[in-house]
């Protein structure tokens, strides 16, 4: 079925029963602190129409806890979230891409970290949907990029039961949780789409998502060399105050600007990793100065002079690179992946018989 072609009878809105609509979602606690829509049975079927999976189905499951939600609850806080029904697939292919972070399957929900997922899209449903991908693309302003995560937010609060100050136990948490959902600038960037590296062909309708902890600027338009960019996000990335393991995962999300500087001087999307990798860290020195000597471990002790490297390797599950941003200045972020991208990307809306091959 599809949603465009449904004709819907004109109604006299009523603000005041809308009003106490929302207030009751409130009283009843199933909110994240905004306004929710009410899901109406009929607004439900209109989202499940737009799959091919049974509605009773399990889609979501948080094993520590021993709950989970199926495909119709995960449609009842679509409708709540102020998705179109038209999103419903992304959002099932993000509860299956979550299906294989290790992350989201273990504790990552009730982490002290607060973190969040980030719901990548690739190909041409980006443009059908209208997902940024450009200038903003971590902001306010794009229905679908907003209400695709608070989607899976508002599954993990109400069919989890993960709550602030109960089950959720963020110290701080992450600005923007539930909110990060972007698609990538395929059209932008001299490379192939990141859903290939997590497995899939080029121009196929796609989701990953993985959990992070922050994100930061690096702000660089004033290079003249492309080694000096790639020196600065070292540097970033290398920043003691995350360093909690010996080895993480961060990704960046690199402005188109500085993927064509890149590609200009003849690297690839991995010659930008390897160099990375092979560049980022800390000494034993460094680390100790800031209570963060790495000699306790098994492995230790460490001479001071002893080099301390940020990843365990150079693949895309250690550092993906998403290709994102307004060409207007040379910004680029890097994020703070919770854990490892699982490293793959999930197809949207496929069949059940490709799904389960």
């Amino acid at each position: 079925m599809s949603t465009d072609t449904i004709e819907r009878e004109p109604i006299e809105l009523d603000p005041v029963a809308a009003t106490e609509v929302i207030e009751h979602l409130y009283e009843r606690g199933w909110t994240d602190g905004l306004p929710a829509v009410p899901a109406t049975d009929d607004a439900v079927a209109l989202f499940l129409a737009t799959t091919d999976r049974d509605g009773d189905e399990i889609i979501a499951r948080h094993a520590q806890l021993g709950r989970q939600a199926t495909v119709r609850d995960v449609a009842i806080h679509a409708v709540m979230a102020g998705c179109r029904p038209e999103y419903f697939p992304v959002v099932i292919a993000a509860w299956e891409a979550l299906g294989a972070d290790r992350a989201a399957g273990g504790g990552g929900w009730q982490s002290t970290s607060g973190p969040s997922p980030l719901v990548v899209v690739n190909g041409p449903i980006r443009e059908r949907l209208g997902i940024n991908s450009t200038g903003g693309v971590l902001g306010p302003g794009f229905r679908a990029n907003a209400t695709i995560p608070r989607a899976l937010g508002l599954t993990v609060r109400n069919s989890f039961g993960i709550i602030p100050h109960e089950l959720e136990q963020a110290t701080q948490g992450l600005p923007g949780r539930w909110q990060l959902g972007i698609g990538e600038d395929e059209e932008g960037s001299p490379w192939q789409p990141f859903s290939v590296d997590g497995g899939l062909a080029e121009g196929q309708d796609a989701v990953s998502v993985m959990l992070l902890r922050t994100c930061e600027f690096v702000d660089n338009r004033h290079f003249t060399d492309p080694v000096e960019v790639l020196r600065d996000f070292a540097d970033t990335i290398s920043r003691s105050g995350t360093w909690i393991f010996r080895t993480a995962s961060v990704g960046i999300l690199l402005n188109p600007d500085h993927a064509r500087v890149f590609a200009k001087a003849g690297m690839s999307k991995q010659d930008v990793r390897e160099w990375l990798v092979q560049h980022s860290g800390k000494t034993e020195a460094q680390l100790a100065s800031v209570g963060k000597s790495q000699s306790r471990h098994a492995d230790g002790p460490f001479d001071d002079d002893h080099f301390h490297p940020v990843f365990a390797d150079a693949t895309p599950q250690s550092l993906p690179i998403i290709v994102a941003g307004s060409r207007n200045a040379a910004m680029s972020m890097v994020l703070r992946v919770f854990g490892t991208w699982s490293g793959r990307a999930f197809p949207i809306d496929s069949r059940r018989e490709d799904r389960d091959r």
